[in-house]
């Protein structure tokens, strides 16, 4: 399918392309109003001005585990992300990249500072302490000309902005609870990302799992079924919605379950948002995804909305750190 491009699409880059990112590069093929340029992966990057074959490029990572062996645009190179932002003009990137060790999205975008590239930064972390160390960047990011959009994925991102959302109908807020079912064919699909769900449960930090060979991964998949059951997460949904002004941090819960073996969700993902009216009543918006959305189009399509967001509010000189909880997300056609 051939899709007609906008006349000056926003230029894109994906950086990081397992799951997530060749995901993002397939919702990018049909967008009008922007174009995927390029692409950085652990060994290599592609730089196609024109537009990136999303299906060359996704074919060539499956066979050689790295775009930057593409024939056209491509270059292997050990510090990818360096090169690209060198040797690319690009508008905004979209950070597919998994937060492991914890620090790595702040090194990430000290990278980007340094540079002295412009432009809108986006990404979908998951963990309370990732965002804490990304608001210490809040002035250096805001000088340098970057506008800097955290935790835009699902949770946090699109169901922390429901909650930010259905928060208006009360005076004061008791609880917001968000659940959510993720089902995948295959793990490995998602290596990154279920290593960093697997962080979370009982027994696990950061480094434990990212230590963890595919072997002892699938190890302990075996163990549970395939399921992945998590409660109490240090999510990032609850600073964003401190931050927000919607409630304090511990009034915020976020659990779920994941089946890395079953396409189908385990459970339908939702949000729930209590709270007391300026009447005295108590009462419970609920706010529930489809379950024929997937993970991917819960992560990536909201990623690419507040993108958009961002280049308006950069292109409008400003700049700095913000979150899902305090931007409206633009549709991407």
């Amino acid at each position: 399918m051939i899709i007609n491009k906008a006349a000056n699409p926003i230029r894109v880059g994906v950086l990081g392309f397992g799951g997530l990112g060749q995901a993002a590069a397939r919702i990018l093929a049909a967008k009008q109003e922007m174009s995927l340029v390029t692409v950085a992966d652990h060994h290599g990057y592609v730089y196609q001005p024109q537009g990136i074959n999303i299906d060359t490029a996704i074919s060539t990572y499956h066979e050689r585990q790295s775009v930057g062996y593409l024939a056209e645009g491509g270059v292997l190179s050990s510090n990818s992300i360096q090169d690209v932002l060198e040797n690319g003009v690009v508008d905004g990137y979209f950070l597919a990249l998994p937060n492991l060790p914890n620090t790595f999205m702040a090194d990430v975008a000290r990278q980007f500072i340094q540079s002295g590239w412009k432009g809108v930064l986006v990404d979908a972390l998951k963990r309370t302490s990732a965002v804490e160390q990304l608001l210490e960047l809040q002035t250096a990011l805001q000088e340098a000309g970057i506008t800097y959009l955290t935790g835009c994925g699902a949770t946090p991102g699109l169901l922390t902005a429901a909650a930010a959302v259905a928060a208006q109908s009360y005076a004061e807020i008791h609880s917001v609870k968000i659940t959510f079912g993720v089902g995948i064919a295959n793990w490995e699909a998602y290596r990154a990302t279920i290593r960093e769900d697997i962080a979370h449960m009982p027994g696990y930090d950061v480094e434990q799992a990212r230590a963890m060979s595919d072997q002892e991964v699938a190890a302990l998949l075996d163990k549970t079924n395939g399921v992945i059951s998590l409660e109490n997460m240090e999510h990032a949904d609850d600073i964003m919605l401190e931050l927000a002004g919607i409630c304090d941090r511990d009034r915020v819960t976020v659990g779920g379950v994941v089946d890395t073996r079953n396409p189908k969700k385990p459970l339908s993902t939702n949000v729930q948002v209590t709270g007391r009216t300026f009447e005295g009543k108590i009462s419970t918006h609920t706010f529930t995804l489809g379950d024929e959305t997937s993970m991917a189009a819960n992560v990536c399509g909201p990623a690419f909305g507040y993108l958009k967001a961002g280049v308006a509010l950069n292109s409008r000189g400003i700049t700095g750190l913000f979150t899902a909880a305090e931007i409206m997300p633009q549709f991407v056609k």
